[in-house]
């Protein structure tokens, strides 16, 4: 009886973290998107250039 209810309890929470619950999952997107998204920044901001003084 103990053991089967162990068992469950273990494979529904193999895929979250310890300290706040969240999947693993979801923070891989959340950086994949965070990344997506400052390079798409780093495209439409314009690009800072010296004047050429002698």
């Amino acid at each position: 009886m103990y053991q089967q209810a162990g068992t469950a309890a273990a494979a529904g929470t193999t895929g979250t973290l310890a300290a706040t619950g969240m999947s693993v999952i979801w923070i891989v997107i959340a950086g994949f998107a965070l990344i997506a998204g400052a390079a798409a920044l780093m495209r439409i901001v314009p690009r800072f250039t010296r004047p050429d003084t002698p």
